[in-house]
């Protein structure tokens, strides 16, 4: 048994590349890492850590601190579920249903990639602040948006926005419809065929959304300082406590909490790798029936 491309004859153009041209572009590519990405982490571990473990630890004893992880964890736990939910919603209509206004709905999940998140943080402004008629109303009946969690929430909803959707769309598209179909000629409900047949084909993609989100929703910066305002621990998230004490020069404190969301970047980095493989391999044993048709020959 050799595959189809073996009987061709055709070499690969690779094959005659000089070996220094291989290891140049090597070199190339490991410089690069190192010098914008391994270097700066590096850098952030040793600043935190350079006046010892007692006063790195010290950092996180503030009161200031755990309020501004707490409303960071709190702003990803309510936005990370509804984009989710969205997500989820989103691909399933575009995937399986064909209606009126379907691009402009794609077009729409993707406006978070071509918006500043400053320009987001304004238009929440612009939408709740004082000078509208909508944020006047909400001030009369002491509803705060602005200069508080919800809106700090909207925005890291907004900046999250596209994630899971945009992981689900084209492997739903590519799944098709058949295994629903059949799914709903045995009698199954739409709840059931959701549960039990489309979900297992999408949960490593839908997890790989949901770690994007995570990741996106804890290092938001732009929109949320926009939104959050100075309004003291209440509206101070992670990154704008870093913001904060690299401002009062206050190094080892900043440097220790970017340490933290370093931290959690590689935590990141390490799922979005297994979930990547994950979806990977499902998506090829989903699909093998149809792909590997014709690509083996005797």
């Amino acid at each position: 048994m050799t595959t189809a491309a073996h009987h061709s004859g055709k070499t690969h153009p690779s094959a005659y590349d000089p070996s220094w041209l291989k290891w140049l572009l090597v070199a190339i590519a490991v410089s690069f890492l190192t010098v914008f990405l391994l270097l700066p982490l590096f850098v952030v571990f040793a600043e935190a850590l350079r006046n010892g473990w007692g006063v790195y630890l010290a950092s996180f004893q503030e009161k200031a601190a755990w309020d501004a992880i707490a409303t960071s964890l709190i702003a990803m736990l309510i936005a990370v579920p509804l984009n989710l939910v969205f997500g989820l919603a989103a691909a399933w209509a575009i995937a399986k249903f064909e209606f009126v206004g379907k691009s402009v709905l794609i077009t729409l999940i993707d406006l978070p990639f071509a918006i500043s998140p400053v320009i987001a943080g304004m238009l929440y402004v612009l939408i709740f602040g004082l000078q509208t008629t909508f944020g006047a109303w909400l001030a009369e009946h002491d509803i705060k948006v602005l200069f508080a969690l919800p809106g700090i929430v909207l925005a890291t909803v907004f900046v999250t926005f596209p994630f899971v959707a945009r992981e689900l769309i084209p492997l739903m598209q590519e799944l098709g419809t058949e295994d629903e179909e059949a799914a709903l000629s045995l009698g199954a409900s739409g709840w059931q065929t959701f549960w039990y047949v489309t979900l297992p084909n999408i949960r490593w993609a839908l997890l790989y959304g949901v770690v994007l989100s995570v990741a996106r929703a804890l290092g938001e910066y732009g929109a949320v300082a926009v939104v959050a305002g100075s309004a003291g621990n209440q509206t101070t998230t992670l990154p704008l406590y870093i913001e904060n004490l690299h401002s009062s020069y206050n190094e080892t404190a900043a440097f220790a909490m970017a340490s933290l969301l370093a931290m959690l970047a590689l935590v990141t980095l390490a799922a979005k790798t297994i979930l990547e493989w994950r979806v990977r391999a499902d998506h090829s044993t989903l699909l093998e029936p149809t792909t590997a048709e014709g690509a083996v020959v005797a």
